[in-house]
C-alpha cells in the first residue's frame, strides 16, 4: 500500500458516500486509475465493506454497557454455542475474545436498563458463563473511529 491507497482509505472512513469522481478529485486520481486501486484494495480484503454509522439516541439506543465474561469451558462446542448464543442478539454490536483477566467483551446497547437487563438475560438462559460483569458507559468520548492509515 502505497500513500495514495492510504489517501483513498482515509478519504473513505470519512465519507463513504463520495462518488468516484469526487473520491478521485480528493486523492489527484483519474476516475479509472482510483477506480483500479479500489478493486484491488477490496480484492485484497482491505476494504471489507461499507457501512454507516448511527447515532444510538437517535435510534432509541440511549444505554451503551461493556460486559466482561469469564468461563471454566473452553471447548470448541461450548465456543460454538456461546458464539451462536452472542451472534443470535442484535443488540450485542461487538463481541471480542480476550487474553487477560477475562475471556470475552461484549459491547451491549439498549434502550434503557430494563432493556439491558433482557438482553442480558436472554444471554445467560442461552449459555452457562461463570463470571459476569457489566460496565455502563457514561459517555463515548470516542466511538468507530477511523483506523490510523
Amino acid at each position: 500500500m502505497d500513500h495514495i491507497d492510504k489517501a483513498i482509505l482515509r478519504a473513505l472512513q470519512n465519507d463513504a458516500s463520495l462518488s468516484q469522481r469526487e473520491l478521485a478529485d480528493k486523492v489527484g486520481l483519474s476516475q479509472n486509475a482510483c477506480w483500479r486501486r479500489l478493486t484491488i484494495l477490496r480484492a485484497n480484503g482491505v476494504i471489507l465493506g461499507e457501512t454507516l454509522r448511527l447515532s444510538h439516541e437517535a435510534v432509541g439506543l440511549g444505554v451503551t454497557v461493556f460486559v466482561m465474561v469469564r468461563t471454566r469451558f473452553h471447548s470448541h462446542d461450548w465456543l460454538s454455542q456461546f458464539r451462536e448464543a452472542v451472534l443470535s442478539i442484535p443488540h450485542i454490536v461487538d463481541f471480542h475474545r480476550l487474553a487477560g483477566d477475562y475471556d470475552y467483551m461484549l459491547k451491549i446497547v439498549a434502550k434503557d436498563m430494563n432493556a439491558f437487563d433482557g438482553i442480558y438475560q436472554t444471554l445467560i438462559s442461552k449459555v452457562e458463563l461463570d463470571t459476569v460483569t457489566s460496565y455502563l458507559s457514561m459517555e463515548a468520548i470516542a466511538n468507530n473511529r477511523d483506523m490510523p492509515v
